[in-house]
This record gives C-alpha cells, structure tokens and sequence, in this order.
C-alpha cells in the first residue's frame, strides 16, 4: 500500500508518497511525470511518521538549511540506470550544480563504457520521483542552461536561489525545457 499527502512550500503545494517506511515521491503540484512511478491508488494519510519526518525536513530546507538526504529514508522506483544516475544526484553539494554531461561521464566510468549520453542520463533526471530531496535542480546544460526540471524552470531557480547558487552564470533557455 502506498500512501500520500500534501505539504505547502514556498514553490507551491507538494505531493509526498511513502510505502510505509520510505519516501517513494515528491513532486510539485502539475510537475511533469506526477507519481508515474506509482502504478497503484494511494491512500492520503496525513498522520505517518515518515511524513512527519519530511516535512520538518523541508521545513528547514525552505529556510535555507542544509538537511541531511541521510536524515530521510527513500527508496525512488525505477531502472537500474535511472538509480544510477539518482544516486549520482543525491552527491553534488548543497548550491552546486553540475552539467547533464558530468553525470554521463561518471555513469560511463561506472559501468565501465566509453562513453554514455548526455540526453539519456537527462531523462532519468526528468523522471526523478523524489524532486527536492534527490537534488535534481542541482543539474544544468552545457553552458549553464536552465534547462529540464520537470518542476518548471521557475521552480528550479527559485530552489537554487535558496541554496545561494551564484545565479548570474545561468541562462534561462529561450525555448522548451528539455535537453
């Protein structure tokens, strides 16, 4: 059984999801890929402790802490490349970011490749199920391009703007949101 609840934040209300135990979701009300790891109806349940948990959580980091990802128990669904690339997200620090192409490259030393692409290690981002706490807004194009947060480019600037990322060396795109 999966269950869920709301949580109203600075960017807009918040979906949660948990399994009981841990966060399986967190996406922004009309994000892009809304609970679509979730195959089953969840139960709105205001009263797990998980989400107790998480809220405070993000009641600290949307006053400009730094919480722990240790601090929560999350278990995202997805392919063993889309957690790859996950766990890759869940390293870069606190107001850094890092290129789409980075990531490829740390995936393709991993899984000991030439090479990995940029556009699919871009997908698996947009298809974060845990937004916010995996730091998915963390990542840009080439170039420093605001591109490809599922949440809205205005969402992802206000999180890095949150976290006191120097915003001057970014670009917003001038079309489209994707890679």
């Amino acid at each position: 059984m999966y269950y869920k609840t709301s949580y109203d934040s600075p960017i807009g209300r918040i979906t949660i999801a948990c399994d009981g135990d841990n966060i399986i979701g967190v996406w922004n009300e009309n994000q892009k890929y809304h609970g679509d790891s979730i195959y089953t109806d969840m139960e709105e349940n205001n009263d797990m402790p998980v989400f107790a948990l998480i809220k405070k959580w993000l009641d600290r980091y949307f006053v400009g802490g730094e919480p722990a990802i240790s601090e929560l128990t999350i278990a995202p669904i997805g392919s063993q490349f889309r957690q790859d690339v996950w766990n890759i997200l869940c390293e870069i620090p606190y107001g850094e970011i890092v290129t789409y192409g980075d990531i490829a490259k740390k995936i393709a030393i991993k899984r000991n490749k030439e090479g990995m692409s940029a556009q699919a290690v871009g997908g698996a981002v947009g298809h974060n199920p845990i937004s916010i706490i995996i730091p998915c807004h963390r990542v840009v194009g080439t170039g420093g391009s605001l591109t490809g947060y599922a949440g809205g480019i205005d969402k992802k600037i206000k999180l890095l703007e949150i976290e006191g990322a120097d915003m001057t060396r970014f670009s917003i795109p001038t079309k489209g949101t994707a890679l």
